[in-house]
């Protein structure tokens, strides 16, 4: 499993900024080109792009409204990579060109094709129980499986014609999983997806590396590995992709593409034309390749600050590093930290699809099991605010939590429990009754104040995870602007990244303790914060950030109306070490407010520019 935007691994550290947007704003209007007739989807002018030429808007809510009321789905990344569990040769195998994925040893570790073919003969998952597998998935609320079919290593987890290089005739195992999960989800009523490679396949004859690569990705390690891209489409993907789509019964629902490297738009077609044969209500998403944009966005490993306004989107997440099975990775989210990303991605319109790791026996991991059965819980005490939801009215993500919407209710998702028991939700509106979700005779406050509606809290409480208030409203509801960020007492004014308006492709914001914007890859990516300055002069500027040795020199700019501030971003001794680096002086004229922006103006390193904390500036008198 690997996003295009996960560049190499000394890029895992980023991040942010922007005066581009200011730039952007006085900019001509882009031309557009002219229309060509081709293959590529219809775009309904009041609806994002479907995958299916043709399709209404209307035709495209009833095929997508099963997936947009689920919210919560499994993502299985299972196949002989879990053999090795990320060592080999008695080593673990570290990030060389992407992160120390398991289901990336081949590729990191250069493993020769005669020496990863070897590990299929190990590979006897007599403890598989895929009943066990759907019912752990129902009992943490999740309502739809996607399981990788055939990842980049190119071993089928399924029964094919195309080669032998499959867990039926290259294993002891000797059977198809997948057919034995299709039944199971049949029995248990559970949608049912299919990951698949179709571009990289190191040992089939497919791509190698990520397309965001380019000419920098590693070259063919073995002599073995003979890539023909279009006999690689002709004699492997499209005849697998045909069986996967005729073999199992009702599924796939889902079909999950990855890495398009050396797709082009002719390879594209040849795949979308089979799927369009044989499963024309599937849910695909944008990583096809050749130009198709498919049905959904997918976020790896991260939360869009925003969302993706008239796009449908599914941020696909870890529980611990790795995607697939590896050894000793014990870096576990907490369970509190689970809920809290479902409730942020529900509260911006999104799904999640959060993944496990199944051992070469076939049990998933004991932890994951444990993390998603309290999950569960905690989803079967709060379901009316997670299924069917929609992205909330407010205009930015409040410090304390999270807000949704279903029809005229208002779910307010509270992570920090006010110490007085007031809580100012930036809306406003006709709130006709507050009270606590899990506990409906718990009534809860509301009026209306300056700041949105105030809601007075129980002194405890309630929940360790989330907290879910319920609103129900009437007429127009109206999110609040974000209030401009103020000074403190000694006159400093602190611009944290979590505050930031973000512009950008690329560029997130991550990080658990203390979040950064990060995956700065593209220059024209920015942040900005409005600020109250409350008196005219000078303010020194230091940037709290981290950037690796290998990826300083970038300049940034920061502007602030008339008044701008330029820098050389200087190394920190590594991607997450971050130092607070003066800059030098802004001057305000007058007090007031203003927006302050940051972008890269000059990117002569390739990398991500930095990974920005935060912005602060200080009074010099």
């Amino acid at each position: 499993m690997n996003i295009d935007s996960l560049i190499p691994l000394a890029l895992a550290a980023t991040v942010v900024t922007s005066g581009f947007a200011q730039v952007q704003n006085n900019a001509q209007p882009p031309v557009t080109p002219p229309a060509v007739a081709d293959n590529r989807p219809k775009v309904d002018a009041d609806h994002p792009a479907s995958w299916v030429p043709g399709e209404t808007k209307a035709e495209r809510d009833v095929r997508m409204a099963w997936w947009r009321e689920a919210k919560f789905g499994l993502f299985i990344h299972w196949g002989v990579f879990a053999v090795p569990a990320g060592e080999y040769q008695g080593k673990p195998v570290p990030g060389r060109f992407v992160s120390p994925f398991s289901e990336w040893l081949m590729f990191n570790g250069q493993v020769p094709v005669a020496e990863y073919r070897k590990f299929a003969a190990e590979f006897n998952p007599t403890s598989f129980d895929a009943d066990a597998w759907v019912r752990a998935a129902q009992d943490a609320g999740m309502r739809y499986i996607v399981i990788t079919a055939k990842h980049h290593d190119g071993f089928a987890m399924f029964r094919t014609a195309a080669n032998d290089w499959n867990i039926v005739d290259g294993s002891p195992y000797g059977k198809d999983p997948l057919q034995e999960l299709a039944a199971a989800c049949r029995r248990h009523g559970m949608k049912l997806g299919f990951y698949y490679s179709q571009a990289q396949d190191w040992i089939n004859g497919g791509a190698v590396g990520l397309a965001g690569m380019g000419d920098k990705a590693p070259p063919r390690w073995d002599p073995a590995m003979k890539t023909d891209m279009d006999d690689y489409i002709n004699r492997v993907a499209v005849p697998q992709i045909r069986e996967l789509c005729s073999n199992y019964g009702e599924f796939p629902q889902i079909l999950w593409w990855d890495t398009p490297r050396d797709m082009n738009p002719e390879r594209a077609a040849k795949i979308q034309a089979v799927v369009r044969e044989l499963r024309p209500d599937a849910i695909v998403n944008n990583r096809l390749g050749g130009g198709r944009k498919g049905d959904t966005e997918t976020p790896e490993g991260f939360i869009p600050a925003e969302g993706y306004p008239g796009r449908d989107w599914e941020t696909c997440m870890t529980m611990n590093n790795s995607w697939g099975y590896r050894k000793n990775d014990d870096a576990w989210k907490s369970t509190a930290k689970i809920v809290r990303n479902l409730c942020d991605i529900v509260s911006k319109g999104g799904n999640y699809l959060l993944n496990v790791g199944p051992d070469a026996t076939g049990l998933i991991p004991a932890a994951s099991l444990e993390r998603m059965k309290e999950v569960g819980a905690w989803v079967r005490q709060n379901s009316e605010a997670i299924y069917g939801t929609h992205a909330g009215p407010l205009t930015y993500n409040p410090a304390w939590g999270r807000v949704s919407r279903k029809g005229d209710r208002i779910f307010v998702y509270v992570f920090d429990w006010p110490a007085d028991g007031r809580l100012a939700v930036p809306f406003t509106g006709n709130v006709l009754s507050a009270s606590l979700l899990a506990n409906p005779a718990a009534q809860v406050r509301a009026t209306a104040g300056q700041d949105g509606v105030l809601l007075e809290l129980p002194a405890l409480k309630p929940d360790p995870f989330a907290t879910v208030i319920t609103l129900q409203v009437a007429g127009e509801v109206r999110g609040l602007p974000r209030p401009p960020q103020q000074a403190q007492g000694d006159g400093a004014i602190v611009l944290k990244a979590t505050d930031a308006r973000l512009t950008a492709k690329r560029m997130r914001l991550s990080g658990d303790d203390v979040p950064s914007l990060q995956m700065w890859v593209d220059a024209k990516d920015s942040a900005a914060w409005e600020i109250e300055v409350p008196k005219a002069g000078d303010y020194r500027v230091s940037l709290d950030y981290a950037c690796p040795p290998k990826e300083a020199g970038n300049t940034f700019q920061i502007d602030t109306c008339a008044k701008q501030l330029t820098g050389t971003i200087a190394a920190t001794p590594g991607g997450t070490q971050f130092r607070e680096v003066d800059y030098g002086t802004l001057r305000f004229d007058a007090p007031g407010r203003y927006d302050l922006h940051i972008s890269i103006i000059d990117k002569p390193v390739a990398g991500s520019a930095m990974s920005l904390r935060g912005i602060k500036l200080r009074p010099t008198q």
